[in-house]
Formats: structure tokens, sequence, C-alpha cells
């Protein structure tokens, strides 16, 4: 297995192994290790069905499913995100996935599909060296604070849509608004992370609301300052691991008129974050 780091804040390239193929022990803790190190994992020229992706997302735990997407044919766990002209994208914001749940997923492994000639790439940011880069005032005083995150908040532009809060009544009930630490420690690694975006966060608790907006807004423009981010360009049948709890990422939406197709399954790890 080659490794090669692609920027100073995270990121690696994995080369020499076959994610398709039944992973031994001592490669799935490879694996694993090196996710808690650089926090992103691209692999290219990867074969495999949507069983198999499901298999390897398992590795990391027991995997979620999503309430708003549609999903491949007898395995609901893997989620089909699929962006046309017609249907076009509307997640275009920084982003963790769905820490609208008081159990977020630990790890989301994304493999390319149909991916357009130009455009469609994704960004990545380290919430670890985001935090770390605040100063030790702003650390002392977001320690204790609790945020909201909804799922309202980020499927607004679904449920506006003709007939879209009906379609989403479901997982409106089953989502109702949860808390999380402005500042977490992550549970494998130990390190502290930021746990805000802009997706999904509507408020931080006990402070008053134009305190809170103008702290989330400074907070996600300096999540996303380019010394905390990678950027990767898909090809068809890649496949990027990525720590959820550690990182946000964010579509670059430039590919349109051209369809992109991509399967995502997520893990919610071994135990409570």
């Amino acid at each position: 297995m080659q490794v090669r780091r692609i920027a100073g804040a995270l990121g690696a390239e994995i080369q020499g192994v076959d994610l398709g193929q039944l992973l031994t022990p001592e490669i799935s803790t490879s694996i694993r290790n090196l996710l808690n190190e650089h926090e992103v994992l691209f692999f290219r020229g990867q074969t495999m069905e949507p069983a198999q992706q499901r298999d390897l997302a398992s590795i990391f735990g027991p995997l979620q499913t999503h309430p708003a997407y549609g999903t491949v044919e007898g395995i609901p766990e893997v989620m089909i995100l699929e962006s046309t002209a017609e249907n076009p994208s509307k997640i275009e914001v920084w982003h963790s996935d769905m820490t609208f749940r008081q159990h977020p997923p630990s790890v989301t492994v994304l493999r390319g599909m149909v991916i357009p000639n130009v455009g469609g790439d994704t960004l990545f940011a380290s919430m670890t060296s985001a935090y770390d880069a605040l100063s030790e005032g702003m650390k002392s005083y977001l320690e204790g604070l609790s945020a909201v995150h909804d799922f309202a908040q980020g499927f607004r532009e679904s449920l506006a849509e003709p007939g879209g809060r009906e379609r989403l009544a479901g997982a409106l009930a089953d989502n109702p608004p949860v808390r999380h630490p402005v500042i977490q420690t992550h549970p494998e690694t130990g390190k502290k992370v930021l746990f805000v975006n802009a997706l999904f966060t509507t408020h931080i608790e006990g402070i008053p609301a134009l305190e809170s907006s103008a702290l989330l807004n400074f907070l996600y423009q300096h999540a996303a300052l380019p010394e905390h981010t990678c950027r990767f360009q898909w090809t068809p049948d890649s496949v990027v691991l990525w720590d959820n709890r550690s990182t946000q990422h964010k579509p670059v939406n430039d590919f349109l008129p051209a369809p992109r197709c991509l399967h995502r399954v997520v893990s919610e790890g071994d135990q409570p974050y």
C-alpha cells in the first residue's frame, strides 16, 4: 500500500489496495489508522458492486440510511446522489453529513459512478486544523457551548418545492432538532475538532441571536480557509473515505448540464460521539 499526502492539513491518495475484495483484518486496520491520520483518503480505479461498497463501509461499524435520498434497489444502505440539469443538486455549502441526527455518521464512503468530463470536484476541510488555528481565547469561549442542528434547515429548498413538505413529512417527524457541542473530542484520535456547519446548524444556544449569527459566520469562514482544505478531482470508479467527525466537505457544482451520479454509504461507527 502506497500513501501520498496531497495537502498540508488533510488528505492522502492511497494506491496498491483493491477495495472491492474482502479486506483482511490487517488491511482494514491500516485503512482505519490512515483515516485517523489523514481524515480523508482517495482511491482510484476501484471496481466494485454496491454490495461491496456497503461491506467496505461496514468495517467502520453499523450503517445508517438517509430519509431524503433514493437508494440502490435491494440495498438501502447505498444512497444515490444524482445531479442533472432537470434535477440539480441543491447542496452547495460546506457541511458534515447528517449532523441533524443525535448520532451523525462517523465515516462516509463515496464512489464515483457517472463523472462529468469537466468540473464536479469536491473540497474537503479539516476541522482539526480549523480548531488548532483558533486563538486560545476563542477556544476557551467556545468550550462548553452547544449548537442546534436541524434537518429542516438543511433541506429547506426541498421543503419549499411543491409537495416537498408532504414528501418529507416522515423525515421531518423522525428528525427533530438536536444539540451538539460546538467543540468535540474525536473518540479515536483524542484531538479536538470544530463541529458546526453552514448546512444544518441553526444557532448556538445560550447567547443572543445576533452574537450567535456573527460567531457562526466567523467559524464558517475560518473553517473554509485554504490552509485547512484540499481538493479532489473525480474520475470514474474513484472512491473517497472521509471522517465525518473531523471534516467538512463542499461539492463544486460547476458541471451542469452534464450529469453526475455518486453512490454513498455512511457508518455510524463503533461508539457514540
